[in-house]
């Protein structure tokens, strides 16, 4: 299971801490990953982290701005925003893919969460 939080609305600049609770599998041995949905467009991939924490990948879009980290003794995920823009509006998801393996592909990372809302307006 995984349980996103740490949504909310925040103004243009703003931060905000997403963070994904996960449990039912081996936490440590699954790479993650963060994908959103603005409204009206497809999922798209945020970042992904492996289970050591020393291969992370973020979208072009983000990765000046987020940060994706994990806890592995907490079983947690999360994904630090800065620089918030109206374009980061969306439903966020954590995700893996049912076999832990890394990825980057939105369709592969199969397995989420019901997703946090993030919303960017003044």
């Amino acid at each position: 299971q995984l349980v996103e939080s740490g949504g909310d609305l925040v103004q243009p600049g703003g931060s905000l801490r997403l963070s994904c609770a996960a449990s039912g599998f081996t936490f440590s041995d699954h790479a993650m990953a963060w994908v959103r949905q603005a409204p009206g467009k497809e999922l798209e991939w945020v970042c992904s982290i492996n289970g050591a924490s020393n291969f992370v990948r973020c979208a072009d879009s983000v990765k000046e701005r987020f940060t994706v980290s994990r806890d592995n003794t907490k079983d947690t995920l999360y994904l630090q925003m800065n620089s918030l823009k109206s374009d980061d509006t969306g439903l966020y998801y954590c995700a893996t893919r049912p076999r832990g393996g890394w990825s980057r592909v939105v369709e592969e990372l199969s397995y989420r969460g019901q997703g946090t809302q993030v919303t960017v307006s003044s």
